[in-house]
């Protein structure tokens, strides 16, 4: 465990699963406590299922396995009300914030649903205004420390260069995931004389369950036969097929640590090599 990170909390939207339940244990290993949250319940207009209560549960479980403790709840980022409650729940029990890593995404995989304004708002309101949600919630308590602080927004490569769709929903999350960039180097000019540091990461195809269902199984198999598709473009320059949620959480890890003190308003790559190709 390092000293400098021992006796320290996270914000971490998107716990449940995947990226999320990676950052919350590779942080509890570093001597993090968590604040966590999940949607836990499914999305109409998405074509995978979204983690549940029993998905938050095992994260608890991997955490308090580290020996640190942990908040976690039940939580639409969309509702910015049962948000602010969820993190004020877990602000009272370890009275400080030092990291926010606003992780909660979705997309929907294959062909529009038949409200294409709803896959278009659904993915907008949870990619986007979700973490701006989580920032304007939990970013006074951190403000208030007066420590500074680390705040990591995942992006994607989708937010550094975009794929030729018409897909409503794949449109949809490239804009998000470029707007992000745009309310990261608001945050992170306003809060720099506060040291308090804000970047985006934008990772290419992580192993989660975005990428493991039959809906993305379905393109997959599309897109070996020559068709064009949502994902039929996005190739990494590396040959490595897909990220581990580990890989990702390592270089969140160093971002909020000491070692990356310096480091603010950056858009950091985490690709294979995605942007290059």
């Amino acid at each position: 465990m390092s000293e400098e990170l021992t006796e320290k909390v996270a914000f971490i939207t998107g716990a449940a699963r995947g990226q999320g339940r990676a950052h919350a244990v590779r942080l509890a290993q570093e001597g993090y406590d968590i604040i966590g949250v999940d949607i836990c319940a499914d999305i109409p207009t998405m074509t995978y299922p979204n983690a549940s209560e029993d998905d938050l549960a095992e994260t608890v479980r991997l955490v308090r396995q580290e020996k640190r403790r942990i908040v976690a709840r039940p939580c639409d980022v969309r509702d910015f009300t049962a948000l602010q409650r969820a993190f004020d729940e877990g602000y009272a029990t370890f009275g400080r914030l030092d990291v926010i890593v606003a992780n909660a995404g979705i997309i929907r995989l294959g062909e529009e649903s038949d409200d294409f304004l709803a896959d278009w708002t659904d993915v907008i309101d949870v990619n986007l205004t979700g973490v701006f949600h989580t920032v304007r919630a939990a970013l006074p308590a951190m403000r208030a420390g007066g420590r500074g602080g680390s705040i990591v927004i995942t992006s994607s490569s989708a937010g550094l260069k975009g794929t030729p769709s018409l897909n409503t929903s794949g449109m949809a999350y490239t804009a998000a995931k470029r707007g992000l960039v745009g309310l990261m180097q608001n945050l992170a000019g306003a809060l720099a004389p506060e040291w308090i540091r804000v970047n985006t990461i934008h990772p290419t195809g992580v192993l989660s369950g975005m990428t493991q269902n039959p809906a993305m199984d379905a393109l997959m198999a599309q897109a070996a036969t020559g068709d064009d598709n949502l994902i039929s473009g996005m190739q990494n320059a590396l040959p490595l097929d897909i990220l581990q949620p580990e890989d990702v959480a390592n270089a969140v890890a160093y971002l909020v640590s000491e070692q990356a003190r310096f480091i603010t308003g950056i858009q950091w790559p985490l690709d294979a090599g995605f942007t290059i190709r």
